[in-house]
């Protein structure tokens, strides 16, 4: 299932809210418009679990996270959901208000039946004193569909809540009888109120495109600050479809701070990130068996209220966009334009259970520069021999907040070319040579003669990539690899620590890379999206060199070294 779950450092399913959550949601909330409206709602262990995670408890009591973020395809209640969390925060008690010993009831004050009892060290809750609940949404969609859906839930009589004493719930507003209010704002309206925010919501934010959509967005951020101490804790909540690359919408500036507290480029570790999709890559579209075991993947528990074949459907009919289609229906990144690879070749190439090990027969690949005001990568990238699987062993970014002066450690660099000669068994090893020619000359000293596979005979390590005929046929070769699934990673979410962060960021590189032919020849080429982009492609530079040394130790018969066990003479 391909999902990627970012959760805070000290988190734990036992010590959330989210328990109690789950059950008044379930007992009071009603779905909204559509066809099962009125019907009471049932959250799967998918959805469930995320109320949990969002509610997470740390130790002293504080809320674990101030945003979290939850990204699923066209038609998975995304907008309900929303409204059951905006409902929880106006009605429930939502707040930290102890660790019960066990036996504590909370009961709904309304007397509507509702009643809990906390196991012990569970957390207990308490409700907001004058909650606001902002519920945001573009012009275009005016009050939009979770305030439509707590708009109903307040004043059907099917619905519980509607029952509550004194609520006076509006088209444009609902005042809560305790105090307080839900308020649904479209961006002329957030922009200019200077509110005191508790919780909001924020819905499909891939739409969240225009310069007055983030400019709500970050007034209503803000907003939530001034309330944080005072209210027990202020979050809010995004929910969306995948975006479009490169639109800068709110949706793909959070996709990318995940990114980064993956890699570990952030101290910021309190947002609650949940993506989930489908990968199904284009010449696999065709294979219908293949599609709808993408788009399940993709809809998880949400699949038991759509139409699968109408979805199949969507894919099948010319006069849809397939970019559109599979953003809305597998929740899957598009590549951008011009991109050597597309985001589901790569992603159909994930195993999980292919992790290197110590002493396997490898290839290394190694490309970067030394530093300077516009400082690429330098990258370290080992390739299993016997199947194809690729890891990027290290990699060295300048940092964000350096200076022009930066430059790599490159002491660093050198001490992990030796930690991946004395851990595996390497059969090859291609540099790319500029700016680490005396690095790559010691290595070749060091190392050369144990290569079963060389560069060449004089310079065994040397493999320019400048070179515009073997470059291109190598780029060929490491993309039809991708295509053909003959290569493998494993991704970051089954991944920890520095392993993961360098999955991340393999993956970044790979997809940042544009191709390009050049005029001379015909040569495939690849290059970053501009000349000073900050999204860097070293990393996947490496991997072909890697790629390319591992087709060479192949066709050369390369086997592992024959161990030596050395046994201690005898003392008489």
């Amino acid at each position: 299932m391909p999902r990627t779950l970012v959760r805070a450092p000290g988190t734990n399913r036992h010590r959330s809210l989210g328990w109690l959550a789950v059950e008044w949601m379930e007992y009071f909330c009603r779905h909204g418009r559509g066809d099962v409206q009125g019907e009471p709602v049932h959250l799967g262990d998918e959805y469930a679990g995320f109320v949990v995670d969002a509610y997470a408890v740390l130790p002293n009591g504080r809320m674990a996270y101030d945003s979290a973020f939850l990204s699923r395809p066209k038609g998975c209640d995304k907008s309900g959901h929303g409204s059951r969390f905006c409902l929880f925060e106006a009605f429930g008690p939502c707040r930290f208000a102890g660790f019960a010993e066990g036996g504590e009831v909370y009961e709904d004050p309304w007397g509507l039946g509702f009643r809990y009892v906390y196991s012990p060290g569970e957390p207990m809750g308490r409700h907001v004193v004058d909650p606001f609940i902002r519920v945001l949404a573009t012009e275009e969609e005016q009050s939009g569909n979770v305030y439509d859906s707590i708009y109903f839930n307040l004043t059907d009589d099917r619905c519980p809540l509607s029952k509550i004493p004194g609520l006076d719930a509006g088209l444009t507003r609902v005042v809560l009888p305790f105090g307080g209010e839900i308020r649904p704002s479209t961006a002329s309206a957030a922009s200019k109120d200077g509110g005191l925010e508790t919780f909001a919501c924020f819905d499909e934010t891939h739409l969240y495109k225009t310069r007055e959509l983030r400019d709500m967005y970050n007034t209503v951020t803000r907003n939530l600050r001034k309330r944080k101490k005072t209210a027990g804790g202020t979050w809010y909540l995004e929910t969306t479809t995948m975006f479009a690359a490169g639109e800068d919408s709110v949706a793909e500036r959070t996709y990318e701070l995940a990114e980064n507290i993956l890699k570990g480029r952030t101290r910021r570790s309190r947002l609650l990130y949940d993506h989930r999709w489908g990968v199904c890559v284009d010449e696999d579209l065709a294979d219908e068996e293949k599609l709808r075991a993408a788009i399940l993947d993709a809809f998880g528990d949400a699949i038991a209220w759509n139409d699968l074949d109408g979805i199949v459907d969507e894919f099948y009919d010319p006069r849809k966009n397939i970019n559109d289609t599979r953003r809305y229906y597998l929740n899957a990144r598009s590549g951008r334009a011009g991109a050597y690879l597309k985001a589901p070749e790569w992603e159909d190439c994930r195993r999980p259970d292919r992790a290197l090990r110590d002493g396997d027969l490898v290839t290394l690949g190694f490309d970067g520069s030394i530093g300077g005001p516009d400082a690429d990568s330098t990258a370290l990238v080992a390739c299993r021999v016997e199947d194809g699987h690729l890891e990027l062993l290290d990699c060295w970014e300048k940092p964000e907040d350096a200076g022009d002066d930066w430059q790599v450690d490159t002491d660093a660099v050198d001490d992990a070319v030796a930690a991946a000669m004395e851990r595996f068994d390497v059969a090859g090893f291609y540099c790319d040579p500029p700016h680490w020619r005396e690095f790559v000359n010691a290595w070749s000293r060091d190392y050369g003669d144990k290569m079963q596979v060389k560069a060449s005979r004089v310079r065994p390590l040397e493999w320019w990539t400048n070179r515009p005929k073997p470059m291109s046929e190598a780029l060929k070769r490491f993309r039809e690899a991708v295509r053909s699934k003959a290569l493998s990673y494993t991704p970051a979410e089954d991944r920890t620590g520095h392993e993961a962060a360098m999955a991340t960021i393999l993956k970044e590189h790979v997809l940042n890379a544009v191709a390009e032919t050049t005029k001379v020849g015909g040569h495939l080429r690849v290059r970053k999206p501009y000349a000073k982009s900050p999204e860097k492609i070293d990393a996947l530079v490496a991997a072909v060199l890697a790629w390319e040394a591992r087709g060479d130790a192949v066709a050369a018969g390369a086997k592992p070294r024959q161990k030596v066990t050395y046994l201690p003479k005898r003392l008489r």
